[in-house]
């Protein structure tokens, strides 16, 4: 029987200078900063910032050292997602049958401790040289053994949760991950888009979505498929030289004070094509939101039958093409915006072009 996660535990990106890294997602995003790992603390190779809004829990990590491996990690990718960590009842279980169902292991289950008690981790591989780590709390107090409560008030945005990560695999990769989803952790299919669903006059991808059953943790896969010109999931592999986490989606429950709040901070999103909102409300129908601060704050709608949501995409927030964030409401809608999909891309299209990626 497959281990069950209980939750997205925190997720770990690797930076150049996670304390820069700390001040940003403090003052653009609203997040507080709430423990510390490194030198002061008894850790010599690395130094750690966690970060927390609502339920999210986000570790900055630079290493100390050259000849740390997280050094390397980063000379090759940039600023990114190393580590999605998973909250489980039994590590050691959890590893065993993931190793058992074909994933590769990075760290057998042992057990760690300080003065609030003792946990127990172990980790595997996914895709790219992304890891995802089990955790096994057993009452821990605190964030994880080995960091010291650090507090520094951001000031919140409305962000909640994290709704789903995406993640870009290479291309006729994306089966090979979503089988492995579901046989080593127990995320089944839960949606599909195709290259008629995603596409443009010039790139197309395919994505399906892999979901826990209570549908709390959904990863998006995303592959490139064949197009006049290059996919931006292509134009990501290549700038991360390997697949990875291409984005975050944290959820908001008023996201036009989120997207106000945000703007103010200097958060810079993806504008939205001309046209967008000339038709938009024959498409989607009544919204309970204020339509004309939707269309001000240059969000993006859509629907499905169960509901409708609302997104907007930041750009980049590294130089690489790489890693970026989405902030979305939901409003019923369990889907991902697939009515955006077309003005989304082309504006991506017109990002790469400035880039000469495209």
């Amino acid at each position: 029987m497959t281990p069950v996660l209980k939750r997205i535990h925190h997720v770990e990106f690797a930076v150049g200078n996670a304390k820069q890294a700390a001040y940003f997602y403090r003052q653009a995003f609203g997040f507080d900063q709430v423990a510390y790992r490194g030198p002061e603390t008894g850790c010599r190779e690395r130094a750690s910032y966690v970060m927390k809004q609502g339920d999210i829990f986000l570790v900055l990590t630079t290493p100390l050292r050259h000849d740390d491996a997280l050094a390397v990690w980063l000379m090759l990718h940039g600023d990114g997602v190393c580590d999605i960590a998973f909250e489980v009842d039994d590590a050691a279980v959890a590893h065993a049958h993931a190793v058992g169902a074909g994933a590769a292991s990075v760290r057998a289950a042992a057990p760690h401790g300080d003065a609030a008690g003792t946990i127990t981790t172990a980790a595997i591989r996914t895709y790219g040289e992304v890891v995802h780590t089990f955790i096994q709390r057993d009452g821990y107090r605190g964030f994880l053994p080995g960091f010291e409560k650090r507090e520094i008030k951001g000031k919140p945005t409305g962000l909640m949760c994290i709704d789903h990560i995406v993640g870009n695999v290479e291309d006729r990769q994306m089966d090979r991950w979503v089988r492995w989803y579901d046989e080593t952790l127990g995320l089944g299919r839960f949606v599909s888009y195709d290259d008629k669903d995603i596409s443009t006059e010039f790139s197309a991808l395919r994505s399906t979505v892999v979901a826990s059953d209570d549908r709390n943790i959904k990863f998006p896969l995303n592959e490139p498929a064949d197009g006049r010109k290059k996919s931006q999931i292509q134009e990501y592999i290549d700038a991360n030289l390997t697949a990875g986490v291409q984005h975050l989606a944290l959820k908001t429950d008023d996201i036009l004070a989120t997207i106000a709040a945000l703007r103010a901070n200097g958060v810079d999103f993806l504008p939205v094509p001309t046209g967008y909102y000339d038709h938009l409300w024959e498409r989607v129908g009544d919204v309970a939101e204020d339509r004309g601060k939707i269309r001000d704050l240059r969000i993006l709608v859509d629907c499905d039958e169960t509901g409708y949501l609302l997104q907007l995409f930041t750009r980049p927030l590294q130089d690489r093409p790489t890693f970026f964030i989405e902030i979305i409401q939901r409003r019923g809608s369990e889907s991902f915006g697939k009515g955006n999909f077309k003005a989304l891309f082309e504006t991506i299209e017109q990002e790469q072009a400035l880039r000469g990626n495209l």
